[in-house]
């Protein structure tokens, strides 16, 4: 099995290495940070957690971004510093550089603020839309999924619900194709408790650290064990008529490394909420 790159050795890429590390996702995983130090001694204090956590991951750390040859995951991160996230014209001149030594990988934006690059990627430099995907969405779904189960006295895995739209001021929950311990959503919830979770989600937006790696992580997963599961995710979808749309926030399946985003079930009112926030209107 390939090895998953993590590039970012700031707070969501350590995050990400720990995640993946602890699930097995790969039995390698590589940090690369320009600080190459600090990802070589995130990647030793990862490896000798191992004894504690009961990983055999290896991880290693390093400066060369010329690591993601071979790799069928890479995952977009954070630096280590003040400067964070990669983010406007820096951010693509470094995927399309990424993405020229490796072409088929699977390139996982994780960052709150990599919606926009990933739609950047797509339309302005042809990135193939079925191999860049924004993951921070899926941390937002989680965190919902946990207040769900909560309002309704169940373990999170009995709730399934997917978050749709732009995150985050459009983004929504499409509750009518929702479900709690097997029944319908809004039969089990009432329509109050529907409206404040409703209310609560701009609250949830952007998601901190821990959960955007772990959503990176997940994302990670699927697409290197082949292990069934849905995912919330950034994409720009392909048109159903030709023209141009925006990226947007779908339910997505990940099937041999590619991003494949999943029929929509909206009713009337969640198509006319939907549709003009990926320009389809």
């Amino acid at each position: 099995m390939s090895p998953l790159v993590v590039l970012g050795a700031g707070p969501i890429g350590a995050a990400t290495a720990q995640q993946a590390a602890l699930a097995a996702v790969a039995p390698l995983v590589r940090i690369v940070d320009p600080s190459a130090d600090v990802a070589r001694g995130i990647a030793l204090d990862l490896c000798q957690s191992g004894a504690v956590t009961g990983t055999s991951t290896m991880l290693e750390g390093g400066g060369d971004d010329g690591a993601v040859v071979g790799a069928s995951v890479v995952v977009i991160a954070d630096r280590y510093g003040a400067t964070g996230e990669w983010t406007g014209d820096e951010a693509l001149l470094l995927v399309s550089r990424l993405r020229a030594l490796n072409p088929r990988a699977l390139f996982v934006c994780a960052g709150a603020t990599h919606g926009a690059v990933v739609e950047r990627l797509v339309l302005e430099r042809g990135a193939d839309r079925a191999r860049i995907a924004g993951s921070a969405p899926e941390a937002l779904r989680q965190a919902l999924t946990a207040l769900v189960a909560l309002e309704a006295g169940v373990a999170p895995r009995d709730v399934s619900l997917s978050v749709v739209g732009r995150s985050p001021q459009e983004a929504f929950v499409p509750w009518e194709g929702a479900s709690v311990g097997g029944a319908r959503a809004t039969e089990v919830l009432a329509p109050p408790v529907v409206g404040r979770l409703d209310r609560q989600m701009p609250y949830l937006w952007p998601p901190g650290p821990l959960s955007l790696g772990a959503a990176a992580a997940r994302v990670a997963r699927l697409a290197m064990t082949r292990a069934p599961g849905q995912v919330s995710l950034f994409v720009v979808p392909p048109s159903e008529d030709g023209g141009q749309v925006r990226g947007a926030v779908l339910p997505a399946v990940i099937t041999d490394g590619s991003v494949r985003p999943r029929p929509l079930a909206l009713s009337p009112r969640e198509r006319v909420r939907f549709d003009p926030a990926t320009g389809r209107a």
